[in-house]
Parts: structure tokens; sequence; C-alpha cells
């Protein structure tokens, strides 16, 4: 075993290895859990695997526990009854969803669909509640969890709400590209997410999403390929952007976990 990998906690199912724990601890709420509450998520932990379209789960389906991603892209949406979709974030490893549900019993809030195939560590409701009722002090922890997406929430509902659609997708960009371990390393950095997909995360038509990428094109701040956005220049952006202090902290504790965040990037549906 290589001495820089994490021990497994005592009692863990087999499929946890080192490498997986160390990606889950790159998360800025796992990797802060009390040993006691981690250990006790990766005992009762079990993993599921999804194919390209295939659901995780729908809106109005029972609550059945909370998630993280291990491997893939799940896509959180609402869809209307004439079809039309609204996505609200799209999650990637090692991002935990799913909390909300824990707190109110009440029907999940979107859609979890698979973008490409997934692989999810999935902790079951009941046995997750039975060791809160057992240990009900752990209930503070997943409090922080929803805090933050509620935090975040709050800021994608004030620019929507305040910004011109030119500062939004900007702003957009930056949670996608700066919380995501996809893009560390030097540049160009890639956000694997198409122009039709970012439109609907802000609402905007397609021909105006492509109006707003191609002015931050010319500037020299990003590049438009096929399904993806490449981002030149993280510090102009961020400055276009015009992130506020305390944002700008928020970001920097996501980075310092080193977490792969896109579904806490403000918007918040991440939890469902």
């Amino acid at each position: 075993m290589n001495p820089a990998a994490p021990a497994v906690p005592a009692g863990a199912r087999e499929w946890v290895t080192p490498a997986i724990l160390a990606q889950l601890r790159t998360d800025p709420w796992f990797s802060h859990l009390p040993p006691e509450f981690e250990a006790a998520l990766l005992s009762i932990a079990m993993q599921r695997r999804l194919q390209h379209g295939e659901h995780l789960f729908f809106r109005g389906d029972p609550p059945d526990g909370l998630y993280a991603i291990l491997d893939g892209t799940l896509r959180i949406s609402g869809v209307t009854e004439a079809g039309k979709e609204a996505i609200l974030s799209l999650v990637e490893a090692p991002a935990w969803f799913g909390e909300i549900s824990l707190f109110d019993r009440l029907p999940r809030t979107h859609n979890a669909v698979a973008e490409g195939a997934v692989r999810v560590l999935h902790v079951p409701q009941a046995d997750l509640s039975a060791f809160l009722e057992r240990e009900p002090a752990f209930w503070r922890e997943l409090g922080v969890l929803m805090a933050l997406r509620i935090r975040l929430t709050f800021i994608s509902m004030e620019d929507m709400a305040l910004l011109p659609s030119e500062t939004r997708l900007a702003r957009r960009l930056v949670w996608l590209v700066e919380g995501s371990t996809q893009t560390a390393g030097p540049g160009p950095w890639v956000v694997p997410i198409s122009q039709t997909q970012l439109g609907m995360m802000l609402s905007l038509s397609r021909q105006t999403t492509n109006q707003v990428l191609s002015s931050l094109q010319a500037q020299g701040l990003v590049r438009i390929a096929y399904g993806r956005i490449e981002v030149l220049d993280r510090v102009r952006l961020m400055d276009a952007a015009g992130l506020s202090a305390t944002e700008r902290q928020i970001l920097a504790q996501l980075q310092a976990a080193g977490v792969r965040s896109a579904g806490l990037s403000a918007g918040g549906g991440a939890s469902a």
C-alpha cells in the first residue's frame, strides 16, 4: 500500500479502498467530518452504477438517503408537464447531495439523471436514520452540508434577480471552473458543459448564451468548443464576474479542499 494513502476506517465496506477514501476527503464537507461519523457513513454505504440517461431518482420519489458521486456526472433538473427542462446543476465527484429529504422526509424535489456512466455512493435512509437516533449530535454535520447549499442558492437567486445575462454567465463559469479538480493544473481549463446546458442553468436562450460566450471569447477569456467551454484566463474571468469578497472567500475554502463541486456551484439544486 502507498504509505501516503489514508487508512480506511475499521468496519467500512470492502469496496471502500484508500483511493476512494482519499477522493471523498477532497470534498470540503466530508473532509471535516468527525472520524466517528465518517466511519459510520462508510460502514453502511453501498455502491450503485448508472448508465447514460438512467435516473438515480425522479421528482416526487420517496426519500432514500444520502449520496456522493464517485465517478461521472449527474444532471439535477426539473421538467414541466410540457417537457421543458431547467437544469439546476451538474454534480461531479466527490460532491454529496440528498440531505434535504433526511430532514423533512418529503419526496425528492428534482430529477437526477446520469450524464454518461456514473458510480455513486449511497447511504440508505433507514440505516442513516437509525444511526442518528443513537447519535443525534451528528445531525449538526448534515446541517452544515445543507447550510452551504442554502448559502450558494441565495447567491444564485440574487444573481437571477439583479444581474444582466453577461455577468450571470461569467459568474456561473467561475463557479464551475474554480470548484472543479478537472480544472487543476495549467490551462486551458475545460468545463465539460454544452452551450445549451449552460443556457438552461441560467434560463437564457441559446442565442443569448452564444452571444455572451462569443463576447467572452473575443476578449480572450474563453474558447468555445463542441460540448465544452475552455477557460483561457481564470483571473480575468473572475474579474468579469464581479465576485464579492465573501464569494471569493467561499471559493477559496472550496479550492483549499480540492473539491470538484459543480454540484455546489451557485445553483443549489444538488441537495434534491
